[in-house]
């Protein structure tokens, strides 16, 4: 197997873009509308802008490690609980 940092990579988006791109689902919304709470609420908890979290629950947005930490620190869960990565390594 090899190791992503083994290998050259041409683009520093490679990993970010097309072919094996990062796709993560997130439960955040459902989170937040069973706590009750807005996006704006939410915003103001975490420390951040509403459209940060609007851009996060539209997957235009992959929050920080920061940010998905404090997540799960508010909804006193995993992060894998609240983003789901699908991917699997090549074989």
């Amino acid at each position: 197997m090899t190791r992503v940092l083994d290998r050259r990579i041409d683009s520093s988006k490679e990993l970010f873009t097309g072919k094996g791109a990062l796709q993560l689902e997130n439960r955040l919304k459902e989170l937040r509308e069973a706590a009750g709470w807005s996006q704006g609420e939410l915003a103001r908890r975490l420390g951040v802008s509403r459209q940060t979290i609007n851009a996060v629950e539209t997957d235009k947005y992959d929050p920080s490690l920061p940010l998905a930490l404090r997540m799960a620190k508010l909804f006193d869960c995993a992060v894998p609980e609240i983003f789901i990565d699908r991917w699997e390594p090549e074989i």
